[in-house]
């Protein structure tokens, strides 16, 4: 009776924080808010400007007194006040109303987090005014988001590729058996983009065109049409505008190195997992999540590289928090999978 009565005043909240985007899922409702990890700030009042897209589409536009940031760097907080800020904020969109008693909240975090880091997403959250928060792991939150059977004695792989990091994880019987935290992401493919284009064409962009690139015409693996797009940057040699042609076929050279260092990370789980595991990986493949998933080719990559069924799901980018949320909406089956 006291757990129905605290349902009508309070709304239970899970949520995926992630260095690109941070989606929040609300008990009964499903997914209400998807937004870039990003705030803008006056750097000398403090006053918050723009949180979310608002505050994405100035970054790298910014005059010298406002400053847009990221305050999540490889999957971890890396500036508390404006995490906490941020989390208030998006609570208080997701939520719609105010409610009479304080939220529980289940947050995903990497799998190699520390137990400072660990601190610091509790107390963000307790500070954004959360009742209870509870932690739990993005490769076993994916992991349960995509219906895998994360409770039986048998092995479930997940590689799931965010903004910050990779996870790569084997699962069984409600805990990782081995794992690697890679801090690759999206983020250091735009980064090697960026690095790209201005060492070949002497032409300097941001991080939003390139992450544009990337999604338009990046890729993993040799495709039967290459395609090509205008970009749009500062020349260096005559420091003007100007507009220049660029392949897939660079983007792929210039993505090779945070791509190998993906499939490096991958073949060497691959050697950790106990031979039993191994087996039943062989048979089930290896499901794929994650925005950077959706890299071209990326699948038919990892597939010739260790020779396993790669499963690609059909919304890489909500299996975290969907696993989050039902986490949430079953908390008692649950909560063997839960960070102690």
């Amino acid at each position: 009776m006291l757990k129905r009565l605290r349902s009508l005043f309070t709304n239970d909240i899970a949520i995926d924080l992630g260095t690109a985007n941070t989606l929040v899922y609300i008990k009964g409702k499903g997914i209400v808010l998807n937004q870039p990890s990003v705030v803008a700030i006056d750097k000398s009042s403090g006053k918050v400007y723009a949180v979310g897209a608002d505050a994405k589409a100035m970054l790298g536009k910014t005059p010298d007194s406002i400053a847009a940031i990221r305050p999540m760097k490889d999957g971890v907080i890396a500036d508390f006040e404006v995490t906490e800020y941020m989390l208030r904020e998006f609570i208080k969109q997701a939520q719609k109303r105010r409610h009479f008693v304080a939220p529980r909240i289940i947050i995903c975090v990497p799998s190699g987090i520390t137990e400072v880091e660990k601190r610091a997403v509790r107390d963000s959250a307790k500070h954004a005014g959360a009742r209870e928060v509870y932690l739990v792991a993005e490769p076993v939150a994916a992991a349960i988001g995509v219906g895998l059977p994360v409770d039986q004695p048998s092995g479930n792989m997940i590689i799931d590729i965010g903004g910050g990091t990779t996870e790569i994880a084997v699962i069984a019987l409600n805990d990782i058996v081995c794992d690697t935290s890679l801090r690759v992401g999206g983020d250091e493919m735009d980064e090697a983009i960026v690095v790209y284009i201005k060492k070949n064409h002497n032409l300097l962009i941001g991080d939003q065109t390139a992450e544009n690139i990337k999604k338009t015409i990046g890729s993993a693996h040799k495709m039967s049409d290459e395609l090509e797009m205008e970009v749009k940057g500062l020349y260096q040699v005559s420091g003007v505008p100007k507009t220049m042609k660029i392949s897939s076929a660079e983007i792929r050279e210039a993505l090779q190195e945070p791509i190998q260092q993906i499939c490096d990370a991958l073949r060497g789980q691959l050697e950790q997992t106990p031979p039993e595991l191994a087996a039943d990986i062989k048979d089930r493949g290896i499901v794929m999540t994650g925005g950077g998933a959706l890299l071209k080719g990326l699948p038919d990559l990892l597939r010739e590289q260790t020779d396993l069924p790669i499963n690609l799901m059909d919304d890489p980018l909500f299996c975290v928090v969907l696993g989050t949320g039902k986490i949430l909406d079953d908390l008692d089956k649950y909560r063997p999978v839960m960070m102690k």
